[in-house]
């Protein structure tokens, strides 16, 4: 069974086929379809409504079941910035490493111990019939003074669970308390029972 993913990001693409594959779904991009999702305006307020958003539009799009992720970083002293913004984080042309940049330059004035951030991660799988499964996993953590480790993409070299950033743990490790593990986790037991029914 091929569900279409609603992303161009190869380490949100792997984190998600680790997780569907022992139900027997092939996670499958647009790419390998030979087909290309249109780009669609991530117009919502919160992580949950850019994540049905996006997986509506593949489900129309591809007449197959969608599944989209909306995730980021909310900064607790930036007023939860930068939020569903975080993909986006200072505008058009900036990589991970210029984001991250401009976070640490944000924050720094705030001290250890007013640093704490939360990742959000909103899973959402839009069916041809019209049904809709939706999660959401959250992770605290604080935010670092530097970028460390090199296993991790976006936010992770900054963003510290314990002593470690998640940049700096395995992918299993990662997948056992990141965000997105835990939304994907939730999201296949709920996609266990609908597919059950």
């Amino acid at each position: 069974m091929k569900y279409i993913i609603a992303t161009h990001n190869a380490h949100k693409l792997a984190e998600i086929s680790r997780i569907l594959e022992p139900l027997g779904i092939e996670a499958v991009t647009d790419r390998d379809l030979g087909i290309a999702l249109p780009e669609v305006e991530e117009t919502g307020t919160t992580f949950a409504e850019n994540a049905f958003i996006k997986a509506q539009a593949a489900c129309k799009f591809a007449d197959m079941p969608a599944i989209a992720d909306d995730s980021g970083i909310a900064v607790d002293a930036l007023g939860g910035e930068p939020g569903v913004y975080s993909a986006r984080y200072g505008g058009e042309g900036l990589d991970d490493n210029d984001r991250n940049d401009l976070l640490l330059k944000n924050m720094k004035d705030i001290p250890v111990g007013q640093r704490q951030a939360q990742f959000v991660s909103a899973v959402c799988c839009v069916f041809p019939n019209g049904d809709v499964l939706r999660s959401e996993g959250i992770v605290r953590g604080e935010i670092g003074f530097e970028a460390k480790g090199k296993n991790g993409f976006g936010y992770d070299p900054l963003f510290y669970v314990g002593d470690r950033t998640t940049a700096e743990m395995s992918a299993a490790e990662k997948d056992a308390i990141s965000h997105r593990g835990r939304a994907l986790a939730a999201f296949a037991e709920k996609l266990k029972e609908y597919l059950n029914k």
